[in-house]
C-alpha cells in the first residue's frame, strides 16, 4: 500500500505497510477536549474501513506524556448535561477500537493517567516504556469516578479488587508495577519501546490478518458470554475462517513445506 500521512489539529494519522499509526499531539500533557475526540472517532472510523490496514498504535508525540485525561478547565466550565454526554461520546468512540478489526496497541512513552489510561485501556494491548512515568486513575481526587471506562476496563483487566484499590486511592503506579499487575501486556527499554512497538504491528500486519481479526473478537465478545455460549461463538467464527482463502492457503503451505502468502481475506 502506498503510504500515507492526514495532517489534523490535534492527531496525525501515518498509514503504511499495513500498519495505521495515530499520533496524538494536542499540547503538552495532551489533556483533551471534545474537539480531541471527534478527531480520535473520525480517524478510528477511518481506519475501521481501510481493508489494508491490520493493526493501528495509539501513541503520543509529547515527549513526557501519552495523556493526562480530560482538560480540567474544559470540564469546570461545563454544565453537567453536556459533561454527560462527553462522557457517553467518549465512551461509544473507545468502545468503537473493540469492535474494530485491527489489532490496536497503545504504546506509552510517557506518563499515562486519568483519560489517557482509559484511552490506553480500550486498545487490544498496551506496551510500556519502562521510565515512561506513572500510571493511573486519580479521578477520586476531583470528586469523581474515571467514567470513559475506567472502573469497567481496568477491573476486566487486572481484577475487581486491585482495581477497586487504584480507583478509592487515586494512586499512580510504576510501568513496572504495572507489568507486574498485567495492567500492560509488554516492558521494554525506554530507547526501545516505539522501535518494538512499531515492529510487533508490523508482524501481526504480515501474519494471517483475517485470523487474527477474528481472534479478537472470539477473546474480546467471549469473555462478556457464559462460557457454553462462547464457546460456540468461536465455533461460528472459526466456521468463517475455515472458508477463507487465507487458511486454504495456510494449510496447503504447511503440506508444500512453505511459507504462506496471505491475502487477508
Amino acid at each position: 500500500m502506498t503510504a500515507t500521512t492526514t495532517e489534523n489539529k490535534m492527531l496525525t494519522v501515518k498509514k503504511a505497510d499495513g500498519v495505521a499509526e495515530v499520533h496524538i499531539h494536542v499540547n503538552k500533557t495532551n489533556a483533551y477536549d471534545l474537539d480531541y475526540y471527534r478527531e480520535l472517532n473520525a480517524a478510528i472510523d477511518d481506519i475501521r474501513f481501510d481493508p489494508d490496514i491490520k493493526a493501528a498504535i495509539l501513541m503520543s508525540d509529547m515527549p513526557k506524556f501519552f495523556s493526562a485525561g480530560a482538560n480540567i478547565q474544559f470540564l469546570k466550565n461545563s454544565d453537567p448535561k453536556f459533561k454527560t454526554q462527553f462522557c457517553l461520546f467518549c465512551n461509544e468512540t473507545l468502545d468503537k477500537i473493540a469492535r474494530s478489526p485491527q489489532i490496536w496497541i497503545a504504546c506509552l512513552e510517557g506518563h499515562t493517567v486519568g483519560g489517557g489510561l482509559e484511552m490506553a485501556l480500550a486498545c487490544d494491548l498496551r506496551f510500556m516504556g519502562e521510565e515512561a512515568g506513572k500510571i493511573g486513575l486519580p479521578e477520586i481526587s476531583l470528586g469523581v469516578l474515571a467514567g470513559t471506562g475506567g472502573t469497567q476496563r481496568l477491573a476486566r483487566q487486572v481484577g475487581h479488587s486491585k482495581a477497586l484499590d487504584m480507583n478509592v486511592t487515586g494512586e499512580t503506579i510504576s510501568p513496572q508495577e504495572a507489568y507486574d499487575i498485567k495492567l500492560v501486556d509488554r516492558l521494554y527499554p525506554q530507547s526501545e519501546i516505539r522501535e518494538q512497538t512499531q515492529a510487533y504491528a508490523k508482524k501481526i500486519a504480515n501474519n494471517a490478518s483475517y485470523a487474527a481479526g477474528n481472534i479478537k473478537l472470539s477473546i474480546m465478545n467471549g469473555k462478556e458470554m457464559p462460557l457454553n455460549a462462547a464457546i460456540r461463538y468461536e465455533g461460528e467464527l472459526q466456521n468463517l475462517l475455515f472458508r477463507s482463502d487465507d487458511a486454504q492457503e495456510g494449510l496447503q503451505a504447511f503440506l508444500d513445506k512453505r511459507s504462506p502468502e496471505w491475502s487477508g481475506k
